[in-house]
């Protein structure tokens, strides 16, 4: 097993969606050379104009240079063959399903050896149900970014039933490195954060579905009480499909107790395909 972060030479990323394309340039960054997979290609592509514009936003703020952009993108390589992610250390960044994750871990762990950590980001999914069909159920642990991932400090590191110690404290100098700040945490359904910021947004839905107040007054009743953004304007942010994965998960791990109970409203806006800023239409139109 990997004795210290700086035996940690190669990073994969598994998702070039917002939060993985996130990842791997907070890799690339701090010089580990990084892969960031995808089976669509476009993606991907999609994925790599973003750091790249993340990395100018950067430098237009003067928290970065030029060479610190030039030398992050040299570690930077995008990746279509899940059978190319050998790596010291994997990040896995896709949809709030459990059956998909299974599927990606136990294809990570037969072309990686005994000394790869397998991390997953889920906001969620407790770690040893992921872990409970893998061989070395020890290797993997939490590893819960927050969205924006470049941006937001905090990490929850979270270890399963099986998680080894020294897998966890790896993980948690890993987050110092990458300029985070890492929390141990329980490994509960929606852990720390997301359990008590679920109810921001089931009870703001609830709200709007009642009639009380439509979205932008919500919104704005939020930010002037303190929050950055409104419950409406983050979830087309993060994206409506993932918080609406997240929600109906938390709901089915905590056996459908009905403060969890996802919203019709954010049901009807996930079948219609409108999932945010991504796809140019949720709650609000960005198009």
């Amino acid at each position: 097993m990997i004795q210290k972060v700086d035996d940690i030479k190669l990073l994969a990323v598994v998702g070039a969606g917002t939060m993985g394309l996130g990842i791997a340039q907070l890799s690339a960054m701090v010089g580990i050379k990084t892969l960031l997979f995808d089976i669509d290609e476009s993606t991907l592509n999609k994925a790599y104009s973003t750091i790249v514009k993340n990395l100018d936003k950067g430098i237009e703020k003067g928290k970065l240079t030029e060479a610190v952009k030039t030398e992050a993108l040299k570690k930077l390589i995008l990746e279509k063959d899940i059978k190319n992610l050998k790596a010291d250390f994997i990040v896995e960044a896709v949809v709030e399903k459990l059956e998909v994750k299974h599927s990606i871990f136990t294809q990570l762990e037969e072309i990686n050896s005994s000394n790869t950590i397998l991390a997953t980001n889920t906001s969620s999914i407790p770690i040893t149900q992921i872990a409970a069909p893998l061989k070395r159920p020890q290797n993997l642990v939490g590893m819960h970014f927050f969205n924006p991932a470049h941006i937001m400090k905090l990490v929850e590191v979270i270890s399963g039933a099986s998680t080894h110690a020294e897998v966890a404290k790896l993980t948690t100098e890993l987050s110092i490195k990458l300029g985070k700040v890492p929390v141990s945490a329980a490994d509960s359904p929606g852990f720390i954060v997301n359990r008590v910021a679920r109810h921001f947004y089931v009870e703001s839905l609830k709200v709007a579905e009642e009639g009380v107040a439509n979205f932008e007054t919500i919104d704005k009743l939020m930010r002037s009480s303190g929050f950055k953004m409104g419950p409406f304007e983050l979830m087309d942010l993060i994206g409506v499909d993932t918080n609406f994965s997240v929600t109906s998960s938390m709901f089915n791990a905590f056996h459908q107790d009905s403060k969890f109970r996802p919203s019709r409203i954010q049901q009807q806006k996930v079948d219609a395909g409108h999932n945010g800023r991504k796809n140019g239409k949720g709650f609000y139109n960005y198009e």
